[in-house]
């Protein structure tokens, strides 16, 4: 039997703005302890841990164990995709202050969705591996007029993007075996960028490939939540192995 889907005790969960930041924290994908969360969220250690087990609870979160320690992570890419979209329909936060502007100035830049490169960064890559053949399909710009299903914040639906042979060679020499992703998720999806509008790489190649990036010290985690920072390094091996230049 098919049952109707209980949004609002999901929504009860994320309205809470203390719980909210957390979530938001967790959105790269990382496993962060308690206490860091409660330094986000600006709020206490006892009032982070009762809302965290509301959280494992309702299957937003969930906690990992080592030794005496415990870490918390979203419970898998599609808490991330809901909070995409929510970003998509809720009112800007004010700016009130620099720090703010320079935080939201970076997300704009370069992030994660969830565990995948997104922002600009995320769209100029995409956008260079469909120009340089490692992918085909399309051309990676999200065009609101002929979409059926794909909307911004979201993964895609509509297009189906495909490795080429060319592509394989080429992420192979960079680190990134195509043949051994995670068998049991889709090797190569695309989400709409909230921010850009475009396309950028998802699945499970998507994953991967930021993993490398992160492996090669192409790519650093920035002090805020989400926010990665392109390395020297990072430049220079980019275009030197895919021919893409960021401005």
């Amino acid at each position: 039997m098919k049952h109707q889907t209980d949004i609002a005790r999901v929504a009860a969960l994320i309205a809470d703005p203390s719980r909210a930041r957390i979530l938001k924290c967790l959105a790269d994908g990382r496993a962060l302890p308690a206490g860091a969360l409660a330094g986000e969220a600006g709020i206490g250690a006892a009032t982070a841990s009762a809302h965290l087990a509301k959280l494992v609870e309702g299957e937003l979160v969930t906690v990992e164990r080592s030794g005496r320690h415990r870490y918390y992570r979203l419970h898998g890419p599609d808490v991330s995709a809901a909070l995409e979209a929510l970003a998509l329909i809720a009112p800007p936060q004010r700016i009130t202050s620099l720090k703010q502007s320079n935080r939201t100035n970076a997300l704009h830049r370069s992030r994660t969705c969830y565990d995948h490169l997104a922002g600009r960064l995320g769209v100029a890559l995409m956008r260079t591996l469909l120009e340089r053949g490692v992918l085909t399909g399309h051309d990676g710009v999200h065009r609101p007029r002929e979409a059926v299903r794909d909307r911004p914040s979201a993964y895609g639906r509509d297009i189906r993007y495909e490795l080429t042979e060319t592509g394989r060679a080429t992420l192979t020499e960079l680190g990134v075996d195509p043949d051994r992703l995670p068998p049991r998720r889709p090797a190569i999806r695309y989400c709409v960028d909230w921010s850009e509008h475009q396309h950028h790489l998802a699945g499970g190649l998507g994953a991967a490939l930021t993993a490398r990036l992160f492996a090669l010290d192409w790519v650093r985690w920035g002090a805020s939540p989400r926010v990665v920072h392109l390395t020297d390094r990072g430049a220079e091996g980019l275009e030197r192995s895919l021919g893409l230049v960021v401005g």
